[in-house]
């Protein structure tokens, strides 16, 4: 038994010290995947331009809202002061790729924070305060993104009136919410100011149509994270790993590995890959892709829209 012992105990010294090597930020490596989802908003954006007044439209608007949500992506790795070394520049990055999304990073902060320290703990998560789809009405309202958009719009002018009052969200906080909240409005009145001013349609075809074309894609993506993990503290047990193509992997700055992520946040994204190999034995939810997860999710809907199993849901993912 004491040898046993002595060998895991020498493995999870391997293990953290592997981890700790892979914790180095670069910037280098932040602004060259930063760089590449900008370079494809820019094509997505030049096909919408470009099928205007042709029936490629609603398709190209579709492409170019999934890549313009998942800006979401560097908004959450930038929130972690990881996308880059310098923390003025994760800073800025989250701020414009919130922008968007009507997702600003002081706020947002305040939430994934709390969703991190109580990461599947129903009373204190505040990702749980709204319950996970039970029935298939409710998988299919979620994941059409609408009562996203109901409840920042409602947010945003909530805090824009100094009505801050979420228990994540410290005393201290509160200010920096507000005038978050002021600033991105005055920002979108510029914006349609100054559409209705030259008589453009530009916001509609490049923004306001795709974002709510493309919400229903991250509400997919995101429901993997979680939904049907385990309710306990462990974070290699509670979030899953899913296993996707490389396309997918790069628009989601390698948060596929979601795992990894939750267990060890300090990570930049492109150290998850390698962090994967170290961890993946101990991993308990991995899914073979998101259509196997949700088929899973169905699978739990389906009795009459019976409430699903959250804590029994995943227990035949895919393992590896």
């Amino acid at each position: 038994m004491a040898g046993s012992n002595a060998i895991y105990a020498t493995a999870r010294a391997e293990e953290r010290n592997a981890l700790v090597r892979l914790t180095s930020r670069s910037d280098l490596k932040g602004l060259v995947q930063l760089a590449c989802h900008l370079g494809a908003l820019l094509v997505t954006a030049a096909l919408v331009w470009s099928a205007r007044s042709n029936s490629w439209l609603l398709p190209a608007m579709l492409l170019h809202g999934i890549v313009l949500v998942f800006l979401f992506a560097p908004l959450h790795e930038s929130l972690h002061w990881t996308a880059f070394r310098s923390r003025r520049l994760n800073d800025v990055v989250a701020w414009l790729c919130g922008a968007p999304l009507l997702l600003l990073p002081g706020y947002f902060r305040a939430f994934h924070f709390a969703h991190h320290r109580h990461t599947q703990d129903p009373a204190r998560d505040p990702e749980l305060a709204v319950p996970k789809p039970r029935t298939l009405r409710a998988y299919l309202w979620h994941v059409s993104g609408l009562p996203y958009w109901r409840e920042r719009v409602a947010t945003t002018l909530r805090h824009a009136c100094a009505r801050v009052d979420e228990p994540f969200i410290a005393a201290r906080q509160r200010p920096e919410i507000v005038r978050e909240a002021r600033l991105l409005l005055s920002v979108y009145l510029l914006a349609l100011l100054t559409s209705i001013a030259v008589s453009s349609a530009g916001l509609l075809y490049l923004w306001l149509g795709p974002v709510l074309l493309g919400q229903p894609f991250l509400r997919l993506y995101l429901l993997a994270e979680h939904t049907g993990c385990p309710l306990v503290a462990n974070m290699l047990e509670n979030s899953r790993t899913t296993r996707s193509l490389a396309p997918i992997r790069r628009l989601a700055w390698n948060m596929p590995y979601h795992a990894e992520h939750h267990a060890y946040p300090a990570l930049p994204f492109h150290a998850l890959p390698a962090a994967h190999r170290v961890l993946k034995a101990r991993i308990a939810v991995q899914a073979r892709g998101y259509v196997a997860v949700h088929r899973e999710i169905l699978a739990g809907l389906r009795p009459r829209g019976a409430a699903a199993d959250r804590t029994g849901l995943s227990r035949n993912a895919q393992r590896s």
